[in-house]
Protein backbone atom coordinates (compact mmCIF):
# COMPACT_ATOMS: atom_id res chain seq x y z
CA UNK A 1 0.00 0.00 0.00
CA UNK A 2 2.83 2.42 0.84
CA UNK A 3 4.40 1.74 -2.56
CA UNK A 4 1.13 2.61 -4.35
CA UNK A 5 0.71 5.84 -2.34
CA UNK A 6 4.21 6.95 -3.33
CA UNK A 7 3.57 5.96 -6.95
CA UNK A 8 0.31 7.95 -6.98
CA UNK A 9 1.92 11.06 -5.54
CA UNK A 10 4.58 10.86 -8.26
CA UNK A 11 1.84 10.40 -10.86
CA UNK A 12 0.02 13.52 -9.62
CA UNK A 13 3.24 15.52 -9.84
CA UNK A 14 4.04 14.37 -13.40
CA UNK A 15 0.54 14.17 -14.92
CA UNK A 16 -1.02 16.66 -17.31
CA UNK A 17 -4.41 17.25 -18.97
CA UNK A 18 -5.37 17.84 -22.61
CA UNK A 19 -3.97 21.41 -22.59
CA UNK A 20 -0.40 20.11 -22.42
CA UNK A 21 -0.86 17.61 -25.30
CA UNK A 22 0.34 18.54 -28.79
CA UNK A 23 -0.39 15.22 -30.51
CA UNK A 24 -3.64 15.54 -32.56
CA UNK A 25 -4.34 11.80 -32.09
CA UNK A 26 -4.00 11.94 -28.29
CA UNK A 27 -5.75 15.34 -28.00
CA UNK A 28 -8.75 13.98 -29.88
CA UNK A 29 -8.82 10.84 -27.70
CA UNK A 30 -8.76 12.91 -24.52
CA UNK A 31 -11.34 15.51 -25.51
CA UNK A 32 -13.79 13.23 -27.37
CA UNK A 33 -13.46 10.11 -25.23
CA UNK A 34 -11.60 10.34 -21.90
CA UNK A 35 -13.17 13.67 -20.89
CA UNK A 36 -16.60 13.14 -22.49
CA UNK A 37 -19.05 14.03 -19.68
CA UNK A 38 -22.27 13.36 -21.59
CA UNK A 39 -24.51 10.67 -20.09
CA UNK A 40 -24.94 7.52 -22.20
CA UNK A 41 -27.95 5.17 -22.10
CA UNK A 42 -25.55 2.24 -21.65
CA UNK A 43 -24.37 3.63 -18.31
CA UNK A 44 -27.70 2.55 -16.80
CA UNK A 45 -27.08 -1.02 -18.00
CA UNK A 46 -23.58 -1.00 -16.47
CA UNK A 47 -25.03 0.32 -13.22
CA UNK A 48 -27.71 -2.38 -13.08
CA UNK A 49 -25.18 -5.08 -13.94
CA UNK A 50 -23.14 -4.00 -10.93
CA UNK A 51 -26.22 -3.71 -8.68
CA UNK A 52 -27.21 -7.27 -9.52
CA UNK A 53 -23.79 -8.56 -8.43
CA UNK A 54 -23.76 -6.47 -5.26
CA UNK A 55 -27.05 -8.09 -4.24
CA UNK A 56 -25.66 -11.61 -4.77
CA UNK A 57 -24.68 -12.92 -1.33
CA UNK A 58 -23.73 -16.43 -2.55
CA UNK A 59 -20.20 -17.75 -2.04
CA UNK A 60 -17.98 -19.36 -4.67
CA UNK A 61 -14.61 -21.10 -4.52
CA UNK A 62 -12.17 -19.01 -6.54
CA UNK A 63 -9.17 -20.49 -8.31
CA UNK A 64 -6.54 -17.73 -8.45
CA UNK A 65 -3.81 -18.14 -11.10
CA UNK A 66 -2.53 -14.56 -10.87
CA UNK A 67 -0.50 -12.50 -8.42
CA UNK A 68 -3.11 -13.08 -5.71
CA UNK A 69 -5.47 -10.72 -3.94
CA UNK A 70 -4.51 -7.87 -1.60
CA UNK A 71 -8.03 -7.99 -0.13
CA UNK A 72 -9.13 -11.61 0.20
CA UNK A 73 -7.35 -14.05 2.52
CA UNK A 74 -9.41 -17.08 1.48
CA UNK A 75 -10.38 -18.58 -1.87
CA UNK A 76 -14.00 -18.90 -0.67
CA UNK A 77 -15.42 -15.51 -1.57
CA UNK A 78 -18.81 -13.83 -1.59
CA UNK A 79 -19.88 -12.64 -5.03
CA UNK A 80 -21.02 -9.25 -3.73
CA UNK A 81 -17.62 -8.71 -2.07
CA UNK A 82 -15.74 -9.63 -5.27
CA UNK A 83 -17.83 -7.09 -7.20
CA UNK A 84 -17.30 -4.47 -4.50
CA UNK A 85 -13.54 -4.80 -4.08
CA UNK A 86 -12.02 -6.65 -7.03
CA UNK A 87 -14.20 -5.47 -9.91
CA UNK A 88 -13.67 -2.45 -12.10
CA UNK A 89 -15.01 0.78 -10.56
CA UNK A 90 -18.14 2.48 -12.00
CA UNK A 91 -16.05 5.38 -13.31
CA UNK A 92 -13.56 3.03 -14.99
CA UNK A 93 -16.36 0.92 -16.49
CA UNK A 94 -17.82 4.05 -18.10
CA UNK A 95 -14.39 5.05 -19.44
CA UNK A 96 -13.83 1.54 -20.85
CA UNK A 97 -17.25 1.76 -22.54
CA UNK A 98 -16.25 5.12 -24.08
CA UNK A 99 -12.93 3.71 -25.30
CA UNK A 100 -14.67 0.77 -26.98
CA UNK A 101 -17.29 3.11 -28.43
CA UNK A 102 -14.67 5.61 -29.64
CA UNK A 103 -12.42 3.12 -31.47
CA UNK A 104 -15.21 0.75 -32.60
CA UNK A 105 -12.95 -2.34 -32.51
CA UNK A 106 -14.25 -5.36 -34.43
CA UNK A 107 -12.31 -7.95 -32.43
CA UNK A 108 -11.79 -7.51 -28.68
CA UNK A 109 -9.82 -9.76 -26.32
CA UNK A 110 -10.05 -9.53 -22.55
CA UNK A 111 -7.57 -11.39 -20.37
CA UNK A 112 -9.28 -11.88 -17.02
CA UNK A 113 -13.10 -11.87 -17.06
CA UNK A 114 -13.70 -11.95 -13.30
CA UNK A 115 -17.44 -11.20 -12.92
CA UNK A 116 -17.70 -9.51 -16.31
CA UNK A 117 -18.02 -5.88 -15.19
CA UNK A 118 -15.33 -4.75 -17.66
CA UNK A 119 -16.52 -7.28 -20.26
CA UNK A 120 -19.98 -5.71 -20.34
CA UNK A 121 -18.46 -2.25 -20.86
CA UNK A 122 -16.36 -3.49 -23.78
CA UNK A 123 -19.29 -5.35 -25.33
CA UNK A 124 -21.78 -2.48 -24.99
CA UNK A 125 -19.25 -0.03 -26.45
CA UNK A 126 -19.54 -1.79 -29.81
CA UNK A 127 -22.37 -4.35 -29.98
CA UNK A 128 -21.11 -5.37 -33.46
CA UNK A 129 -17.73 -6.41 -32.09
CA UNK A 130 -16.77 -9.99 -31.26
CA UNK A 131 -15.56 -10.04 -27.65
CA UNK A 132 -13.51 -13.01 -26.43
CA UNK A 133 -12.95 -13.01 -22.68
CA UNK A 134 -10.71 -15.52 -20.90
CA UNK A 135 -11.07 -16.60 -17.28
CA UNK A 136 -9.10 -19.31 -15.52
CA UNK A 137 -11.55 -19.88 -12.67
CA UNK A 138 -14.59 -21.93 -13.80
CA UNK A 139 -16.83 -20.73 -10.95
CA UNK A 140 -16.14 -17.05 -11.58
CA UNK A 141 -16.53 -17.53 -15.34
CA UNK A 142 -19.90 -19.19 -14.78
CA UNK A 143 -21.24 -16.21 -12.83
CA UNK A 144 -19.95 -13.82 -15.52
CA UNK A 145 -21.51 -15.82 -18.35
CA UNK A 146 -24.93 -15.80 -16.66
CA UNK A 147 -24.68 -12.07 -15.97
CA UNK A 148 -23.64 -11.21 -19.52
CA UNK A 149 -26.55 -13.23 -20.93
CA UNK A 150 -28.99 -11.62 -18.51
CA UNK A 151 -27.89 -8.13 -19.57
CA UNK A 152 -28.07 -8.95 -23.27
CA UNK A 153 -24.32 -8.86 -24.04
CA UNK A 154 -24.79 -11.37 -26.86
CA UNK A 155 -21.50 -10.57 -28.61
CA UNK A 156 -19.33 -12.17 -25.89
CA UNK A 157 -17.63 -15.56 -26.09
CA UNK A 158 -16.57 -16.84 -22.66
CA UNK A 159 -13.47 -19.03 -22.62
CA UNK A 160 -12.40 -20.96 -19.52
CA UNK A 161 -8.65 -21.46 -19.76
CA UNK A 162 -5.38 -20.59 -18.09
CA UNK A 163 -4.21 -17.51 -19.94
CA UNK A 164 -0.91 -18.74 -21.38
CA UNK A 165 -2.51 -21.98 -22.60
CA UNK A 166 -4.97 -19.92 -24.63
CA UNK A 167 -2.40 -17.39 -25.81
CA UNK A 168 -0.03 -19.98 -27.32
CA UNK A 169 -2.80 -21.58 -29.39
CA UNK A 170 -2.39 -21.47 -33.17
CA UNK A 171 -5.86 -19.97 -33.64
CA UNK A 172 -4.89 -16.97 -31.56
CA UNK A 173 -1.70 -16.31 -33.53
CA UNK A 174 -3.74 -16.15 -36.74
CA UNK A 175 -6.11 -13.53 -35.29
CA UNK A 176 -6.02 -9.77 -35.28
CA UNK A 177 -7.29 -7.95 -32.20
CA UNK A 178 -8.22 -4.29 -32.43
CA UNK A 179 -8.49 -3.90 -28.64
CA UNK A 180 -6.98 -6.00 -25.86
CA UNK A 181 -7.67 -5.44 -22.16
CA UNK A 182 -5.08 -7.05 -19.87
CA UNK A 183 -6.49 -7.65 -16.40
CA UNK A 184 -5.50 -11.17 -15.50
CA UNK A 185 -2.15 -11.47 -13.79
CA UNK A 186 -0.42 -8.55 -12.10
CA UNK A 187 3.11 -9.92 -12.29
CA UNK A 188 6.01 -8.70 -14.39
CA UNK A 189 6.78 -12.12 -15.86
CA UNK A 190 3.20 -12.82 -16.93
CA UNK A 191 2.56 -9.30 -18.25
CA UNK A 192 5.65 -9.39 -20.47
CA UNK A 193 4.89 -12.96 -21.57
CA UNK A 194 1.38 -11.93 -22.67
CA UNK A 195 2.81 -8.87 -24.41
CA UNK A 196 5.24 -10.99 -26.46
CA UNK A 197 2.69 -13.71 -27.25
CA UNK A 198 0.12 -11.21 -28.50
CA UNK A 199 2.41 -8.97 -30.58
CA UNK A 200 1.75 -11.03 -33.74
CA UNK A 201 -1.97 -10.13 -33.47
CA UNK A 202 -1.57 -6.33 -33.71
CA UNK A 203 -2.43 -4.10 -36.61
CA UNK A 204 -1.62 -0.40 -37.00
CA UNK A 205 -4.73 0.69 -35.09
CA UNK A 206 -4.62 -1.82 -32.23
CA UNK A 207 -5.32 -0.47 -28.73
CA UNK A 208 -3.92 -2.31 -25.70
CA UNK A 209 -4.91 -1.47 -22.13
CA UNK A 210 -2.89 -2.78 -19.18
CA UNK A 211 -4.57 -2.70 -15.78
CA UNK A 212 -2.72 -1.85 -12.54
CA UNK A 213 0.57 -0.71 -14.07
CA UNK A 214 1.52 0.77 -10.67
CA UNK A 215 0.37 -2.30 -8.68
CA UNK A 216 3.94 -3.06 -7.59
CA UNK A 217 7.54 -2.16 -8.35
CA UNK A 218 7.83 -5.08 -10.76
CA UNK A 219 4.66 -4.03 -12.61
CA UNK A 220 6.18 -0.57 -13.06
CA UNK A 221 9.31 -2.29 -14.43
CA UNK A 222 7.14 -4.24 -16.88
CA UNK A 223 5.44 -1.01 -17.97
CA UNK A 224 8.81 0.65 -18.67
CA UNK A 225 9.91 -2.33 -20.79
CA UNK A 226 6.65 -2.19 -22.76
CA UNK A 227 7.03 1.57 -23.33
CA UNK A 228 10.53 1.08 -24.71
CA UNK A 229 9.61 -1.72 -27.12
CA UNK A 230 10.39 -0.65 -30.72
CA UNK A 231 6.88 -1.48 -31.97
CA UNK A 232 5.22 0.69 -29.32
CA UNK A 233 4.74 4.26 -30.55
CA UNK A 234 2.44 6.02 -28.08
CA UNK A 235 1.62 5.26 -24.45
CA UNK A 236 -0.73 6.95 -22.00
CA UNK A 237 -0.33 6.37 -18.27
CA UNK A 238 -3.57 7.15 -16.39
CA UNK A 239 -2.15 5.58 -13.20
CA UNK A 240 -4.72 2.75 -13.06
CA UNK A 241 -4.30 1.88 -16.73
CA UNK A 242 -1.55 1.99 -19.30
CA UNK A 243 -2.71 2.54 -22.90
CA UNK A 244 -0.46 1.31 -25.72
CA UNK A 245 -0.71 2.25 -29.40
CA UNK A 246 1.31 0.89 -32.35
CA UNK A 247 0.58 3.56 -34.96
CA UNK A 248 3.59 3.53 -37.28
CA UNK A 249 2.96 7.10 -38.46
CA UNK A 250 3.25 8.51 -34.92
CA UNK A 251 6.49 9.75 -33.35
CA UNK A 252 7.33 7.84 -30.19
CA UNK A 253 5.76 9.71 -27.26
CA UNK A 254 4.73 8.89 -23.70
CA UNK A 255 1.98 10.77 -21.88
CA UNK A 256 0.97 10.84 -18.20
CA UNK A 257 -2.64 11.97 -18.13
CA UNK A 258 -5.14 12.66 -15.37
CA UNK A 259 -8.56 11.16 -16.04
Amino acid sequence: MLFQIKAYLKFLWDSKNEHAVHSPFVFSLLTKCFYDKKTKPEYAILKNYRKSLLKNKNFIEVTDFGAGSKVFKSNKRQISKIAQTAGISPKRAELLFRVSNYFQPQNILEIGTSLGLATSALALGNPKAKVITIEGCPNTAGIAKNQLNEFDCKNVENVISEFESFLISENLQASNYNLIYFDGNHSKRATLAYFDLLLPTIDNDSVWIFDDIHWSEEMEEAWEIIKNHPKVKVTIDTFQWGFVFFRREQPKEHFIIRT
